[in-house]
């Protein structure tokens, strides 16, 4: 009939989700965006200030204040990837409009999708913002050595984070549980992962500890692709990264195919 609306065409349902995951965190761009950029910023006057006559990092070959550049870029990309899927599936529980993501004809892959590139779009754009503020405080001209590595680094990353919050999102009830996923898990795995120093400064023990820290190894490959250095062979960490991110989205797609914890 004329004036009727035509139906969407088939298999694109996950972009309209797509829509609504962009949608939720651009309209509160200010908290979403802004204030971790704020955040990072503040991490970099900071530390900076103290530390850039006191720290040598890869034998004096990089200055403090560069080398904290690509760890706070990575560590804001890592943490609101995770926050934007993590606090998305949560509150969409806790509220109990759940229901109108689970009713359309979306299948596992479509709502792992639309939730997981929504996340990573989040935190590359506030990895993006953090980069271009950071840039006045740089100490020397920028030349990213790998930019492709340090690109690759950076997607992949998100993508864990994001699958990461989207695990933890499905398996919290409250959002108790999710703070308690973040502080004990995340936090602690972010900062432990070389963004504020290079693993080498630490005694023999601490240094074996770290490369146990799958966090460490996403940091250290984009740092490579800054700088062209890095505390283990890039091609190491990009295989350890990208074999991390196919268990977790295995992980991921197994739970919304059986529905764990969301369909009650």
């Amino acid at each position: 009939m004329t004036g009727d609306a035509l139906p969407a065409p088939r298999g694109t349902g996950w972009l309209a989700l797509l829509q609504k995951e962009l949608l939720r965190f651009w309209k509160v761009s200010f908290q979403t965006i802004a204030a971790p950029v704020l955040s990072a910023l503040l991490y970099l006057l900071i530390f900076s200030h103290v530390l850039e006559s006191r720290v040598s990092v890869f034998n004096g070959q990089v200055r403090y204040t560069s080398f904290l550049v690509p760890g706070l870029v990575m560590m804001a990309v890592l943490q609101n990837a995770f926050a934007n899927a993590s606090s998305s599936l949560i509150q969409s529980k806790v509220t109990g409009n759940l229901i109108f993501v689970l009713l359309p004809p979306l299948s596992p892959l479509d709502m792992f999708a639309a939730y997981v590139l929504g996340a990573m779009v989040r935190g590359l754009v506030v990895g993006l913002g953090v980069f271009v503020v950071t840039l006045p405080i740089m100490p020397g001209p920028v030349a990213i050595a790998h930019p492709l590595v340090a690109i690759a680094f950076a997607v992949l990353g998100s993508g864990i984070l994001a699958t990461l919050g989207m695990i933890a999102g499905i398996w919290a009830d409250k959002f108790d549980e999710l703070a308690a996923f973040q502080n004990f898990l995340i936090m602690p795995l972010t900062f432990l992962s070389g963004v504020f120093y290079s693993i080498h400064t630490l005694p023999p023990f601490w240094q074996a500890l770290s490369h146990f820290n799958p966090f460490f190894y996403m940091i250290d490959g984009f740092r490579y692709g800054f700088f062209g250095l890095s505390d283990i062979a890039p091609g190491v960490s990009l295989a350890l990264v990208a074999t991390a991110a196919a268990i977790l989205a295995a992980l991921a797609l197994t739970m919304l195919a059986r529905g764990y914890k969301l369909r009650h």
